[in-house]
């Protein structure tokens, strides 16, 4: 038995909020959220990314909170092809994909982005 049961958050540090905002709200359909002393948050089913801003970061915070460090994976709600729809609508460019990878549960097919920060986003479908 885990001692951990699933993750509640995670903590994503910018540079620019207001790219941050379009490509987690306008691209990816995450819903904006402020808390707080006007702190925001991007909410995607029971989960949300708290922002930070380079410079100006909320404590405590990580030892090197640095912007473009993260690769992450999201499970769409749609299937793929709806996503890479999407994302040529919004003229976010796929830098990998679709391809077949492994997930936390299962197999998944995947599409690679790049958000403002140049973190890496994969997006993905279960398969």
């Amino acid at each position: 038995m885990s001692l951990i049961d699933h993750l509640d958050h995670l903590v994503l540090t910018c540079v620019d909020v207001e790219a941050t905002k379009r490509f987690y709200v306008d691209v990816l359909q995450m819903k904006l959220e402020t808390f707080g002393e006007g702190r925001v948050a991007f909410r995607f089913g029971n989960q949300k990314i708290n922002l930070h801003v380079r410079g100006a970061e909320f404590e405590p915070k990580a030892h090197l909170p640095v912007p473009g460090a993260l690769d992450l994976c999201f499970i769409a709600t749609v299937p793929l092809d709806r996503v890479i729809e999407r994302l040529e609508q919004m003229n976010v460019p796929i830098i990998e994909g679709p391809v077949e990878r492994t997930g936390a549960t299962q197999k998944l097919r995947s599409v690679y982005v790049r958000d403002p920060d140049y973190n890496l986003i994969e997006i993905s479908e279960l398969i």
